[in-house]
């Protein structure tokens, strides 16, 4: 359904002068430039864009699992007899991750200057937060008999609670830790489009600057370099959140523990050569600059005089259509070219460079072809939320039984029936349970495309934060948080509705 109005609006964006541009930049793709000098700066910039998501990943690590910790009812029930300090944290909490890591990367950037430690610190506080979340929703999930047992045999809290509940927690935060380093990579990306350091500084220029060649040279070695990380971070889920790879009991705990903290042991070096190496310096967070015209922008009237109907309805708009098309379309696709396998592949390519091909860039590119709008910014944000739902639908396809499809189509139904009724239906609540947190953070996300001039709050937030209007800014990102905020709590109402068993 989502389609529909995309089909309808198309004829009324398109322009006719950038097709050419388009199947330029296309057929660039096959012939990315091998110059020593073009593949020497996308290293470069692809060492630092690596060393930004590492560090920002590594450092929101550390504050989600001491701030989840501290967050968690089940924590402060044990220790303390009291559950409203984790309520009191959990609200504070809120206010960082409502926030996308762009915002605060332009935020820090006024403040501190043009730092690596600001896209870092960029990174890392919005997923601090939201790993401080995962971790106290997991904690205080897991059943609490066996803390029980062990508080009433006499045991402190501290070591009750680890025994109880650690080794039952360590699976979930490594499998979500994964998932946020791939989600890093992006981020640090993106913060590069705006001009933070790395390759997406590059990607961003040879675009603008129509040298295709160039910039699909970066591209290849940045989905090259996600591909790998991809693959590691399966890997490493595979053998440390199974416990029957290292066999029953506590001796398989004990080991996949031991084999966790000799990986942390090698991690910190590398990350502290690499923080030397883009020259992040912890010093600078001790000196912050003034913020220009603080004094002389705060004009209430002016704030009060912003369309603030028309902002929002143009973000949720832009938030339920780009969701949509990224939950709609996954699969539709798969069904489509489910009876050839080559075609399968073809996708996932395409999906993997949805992934790593930042929004802005796409809505850059689409600027060639069609007007901006609204429209032109659901299609650049549904493409790359695709390309992240089609993996996972992919992925839980392929671990989904088989029997049933292969009876279907024994019987002489088609392979897309067979697929359809055989397999999808059987994944469809728990996919849409999924697509109802992706809608959450593409609610977060539509600032991103705002942000190139395309609709909604955005591109108000851009025009004050370009005119140091710090009351009116201060006015979009307080209304950007309460709506992401209420947007999370509808989809985590959405996702326990749907994974209810019916």
């Amino acid at each position: 359904m989502a389609l529909v109005p995309v089909l309808v609006a198309l004829p009324f964006l398109v322009h006719g002068g950038g097709w050419d541009l388009i199947a330029q930049f296309l057929l660039a793709a096959l012939h990315p430039s091998l110059d020593p000098l073009v593949l020497g700066s996308a290293l470069s910039g692809l060492g630092v864009t690596v060393a930004i998501a590492l560090l920002g990943w590594a450092l929101s690590l550390a504050l989600g699992l001491g701030a989840g910790l501290l967050s968690s009812r089940t924590l402060w029930a044990t220790a303390w007899g009291l559950r409203w300090p984790a309520e009191l944290i959990r609200r504070l909490l809120a206010l960082p991750r409502s926030i996308h890591e762009l915002l605060w990367g332009l935020l820090l950037l006024q403040l501190l200057g043009l730092q690596p430690a600001v896209a870092v610190l960029a990174i890392a506080l919005p997923f601090g937060a939201l790993v401080a979340r995962v971790v106290a929703d997991q904690l205080d999930a897991l059943p609490g008999a066996r803390l029980e047992a062990l508080r009433a045999a006499g045991a402190p809290a501290g070591p009750a609670l680890l025994t109880a509940l650690g080794p039952a927690l360590l699976p979930g935060v490594i499998s979500y830790g994964g998932y946020r380093l791939e989600c890093a990579l992006r981020s640090a990306t993106l913060l590069g489009v705006f001009g933070l350091g790395g390759l997406g500084t590059d990607l961003r220029l040879t675009l603008q600057s129509l040298q295709f060649n160039e910039l699909w040279s970066g591209l290849w070695l940045l989905l090259a370099t996600m591909l790998v990380l991809e693959g590691l971070v399966r890997l490493l889920r595979r053998r440390w959140c199974l416990p029957n790879r290292f066999g029953a009991g506590a001796s398989g705990v004990g080991r996949r523990g031991r084999e966790i903290a000799f990986l942390i042991l090698l991690l910190l070096p590398l990350l502290l050569l690499q923080a030397r190496a883009i020259g992040v310096d912890p010093m600078v967070l001790l000196h912050w600059n003034p913020l220009p015209n603080w004094g002389t922008s705060l004009r209430p009237a002016e704030v009060l005089a912003l369309p603030w109907a028309s902002l929002v309805g143009q973000t949720l708009g832009l938030t339920l259509l780009a969701a949509a098309l990224a939950v709609g379309l996954a699969p539709l696709l798969l069904l489509l070219v489910a009876p050839w396998p080559w075609g399968r592949v073809l996708l996932q390519l395409v999906w993997a460079l949805g992934r790593l091909w930042p929004p802005p860039l796409t809505a850059l590119l689409l600027l060639f072809a069609l007007k901006p709008g609204l429209v032109t910014a659901a299609l650049a944000l549904g493409f790359h939320n695709l390309g992240i739902l089609g993996r996972l639908l992919l992925e839980a396809a392929e671990a989904a039984p088989e029997g049933a499809e292969q009876a279907l189509a024994v019987a002489g139904t088609g392979p897309r029936l067979a697929l359809l009724h055989g397999r999808y239906s059987a994944l469809a609540r728990s996919y849409l349970a999924y697509g109802a947190y992706r809608s959450d953070v593409i609610l977060r996300e539509t600032v991103v495309v705002g942000l190139v001039g395309a609709a909604g709050l955005g591109t108000a937030l851009l025009e004050a934060l370009s005119s140091f209007a710090w009351d009116q800014l201060l006015a979009l990102m307080a209304v950007y948080a309460l709506l992401t905020l209420v947007g999370e709590d509808l989809s985590d109402r959405a996702r326990r509705r749907l994974l209810r068993c019916p």
